[in-house]
């Protein structure tokens, strides 16, 4: 395998520290910037595995998949018997998720060593920039051995230095509402209401945002030019963790991710900034945001991410008790149910092949990292950008400019097997929420207002 290849052939040191900056991080990785020198590594990010303050670092040279993973993806050898999760991510993506989203449009990256010493020497330099609650929560782990190298998808590479290069990234979440008839008739609003919208009013209870989103993921995932820029300018408008704007690389709006630290334009006069950074670079900010519906809608780029998406066809109501089959364990859903029609259908699912099993689990942990993954959209001006062979061009109806731009999925990380029973909770927990907060019982007003609730 070529990644593997590649790997041998570099090795970062503790020297090489300096030369990398604090770029953001998610719940699993912290992703740094270039500014050295380095030829191969100008326009690259590093991606690094952090580990929860307290829990166990990576082991090396040991299986990181489970007996029972191994099992699902046993068709996968370099998947199944990975003995570090950046090998393991690179092989899902490369034979996963590459072939369901298209080429052009991954990026696995390039495993490269990296020494204990440079990333202890990262950790001390970044540790002043990371946020607060992320510095408290974890670390780097400074045992693994490895780091993913990553085309940075913030930049376009050959756009001259006097002119810019803006991007987007956009968390665009479930695009479609279920059908699955194992979905229990108490939770019957889920095929009304989408899981984003209902999630709103629980991360708004429990404080993780300051006011409801009116974005509706059915908008982008539409295949209507209207629909797609209404789903944009939403964005924009609220755009907590699920929508950012970079300008030459850099993150100008946008929340870092996690609780509270969203950029919300009604708050700030963020809407004030951003509009003359981005008008600074010859566009008005309605014309920015017309510019990404028109990249998305007409580069049908989430067509294929939808399909995805839908691999989940039973629903986590429907998948959670296949995966007790796996396991070998006594359903802990079956036994607190009282409803003989439901205990019937659920027992058809209990019934299943073994292969029908893993079949079913399998394509539902893919789904579930399209619905958590996030699209970038770089742009810079035709005129003076990349090649058209390397890009795709939109035109600005408004203005009659014409742009280049390039669109990558990231965050295409495998889903672990044990998260299933956290998912199902969590999905339960959401929907109840909504259902025990009506318009009149309490429910959270889109302005953010709290009124007294159950919960």
């Amino acid at each position: 395998m070529s990644h593997l290849k590649q790997e041998q052939k570099m090795l970062v040191r503790a020297d090489d520290a300096k030369d990398w900056f604090y770029k953001g991080e998610g719940a699993a990785n912290i992703v740094l910037g270039y500014c050295g020198s380095s030829p191969f590594l100008v326009g690259k990010v590093l991606r690094i595995q952090k580990v929860a303050k307290g829990g166990s670092p990576s082991p090396n040279g040991c299986l990181v998949l489970s007996d029972h993973e191994r099992l699902i993806w046993k068709d996968i050898g370099e998947l199944a018997e990975s003995t570090s999760k950046d090998v393991a991510a690179t092989a899902f993506i490369d034979h996963v998720m590459r072939n369901l989203l298209d080429s052009k449009h991954i990026d696995a990256g390039i495993l490269v060593h990296v020494s204990k010493e440079f990333l202890e020497a990262v950790e001390g330099n970044i540790e002043s920039q990371r946020p607060p609650w992320r510095v408290d929560a974890s670390k780097i782990d400074v045992l693994c051995a490895s780091a993913f190298l990553i085309s940075d998808h913030s930049i376009i590479i050959g756009t001259p230095k006097h002119d810019f290069c803006i991007a987007v990234e956009i968390k665009p979440k479930c695009g479609f509402l279920p059908t699955s008839e194992y979905i229990a008739e108490k939770n019957a609003v889920k095929r009304h209401v989408t899981r984003f919208k209902m999630h709103q009013f629980l991360k708004l209870h429990q404080g993780e945002i300051s006011q409801i989103s009116g974005y509706d993921p059915l908008d982008l995932f539409s295949g209507l030019k209207d629909r797609v820029h209404l789903a944009i300018t939403a964005l924009f408008a609220s755009p907590q963790n699920n929508f950012r704007i970079f300008l030459n690389g850099s993150l100008i709006f946008g929340g870092l991710g996690g609780s509270m630290d969203e950029t919300d334009v009604r708050s700030h006069k963020s809407g004030e900034a951003i509009a003359d950074l981005i008008s600074a670079c010859g566009l008005q900010l309605g014309s920015f945001l017309e510019l990404v519906a028109e990249a998305v809608f007409g580069s049908g780029i989430l067509d294929r991410l939808l399909a995805t998406q839908q691999l989940d066809v039973l629903d986590i109501e429907g998948a959670i008790h296949v995966y007790h089959n796996i396991i070998s364990r006594p359903c802990g859903v079956c036994k607190n149910i009282s409803d003989a029609e439901l205990l019937h259908r659920y027992s058809f699912l209990h019934s299943l092949s073994s292969e029908d099993s893993l079949k079913i689990v399998r394509e539902y942990l893919i789904a579930a990292t399209a619905k958590d993954c996030s699209l970038m959209i770089s742009f810079s001006r035709a005129a003076d950008g990349c090649n058209a062979s390397d890009c795709n061009s939109v035109v600005l109806k408004s203005s009659n400019q014409s742009y280049n731009y390039k669109a990558y999925f990231i965050d295409l990380d495998l889903k672990p097997l044990e998260k299933m029973g956290y998912y199902y909770k969590l999905d339960q927990k959401i929907v109840n929420f909504y259902n025990m907060n009506d318009e009149n019982e309490g429910k959270p007003s889109i302005s953010g207002e709290r009124r007294p609730t159950q919960c």
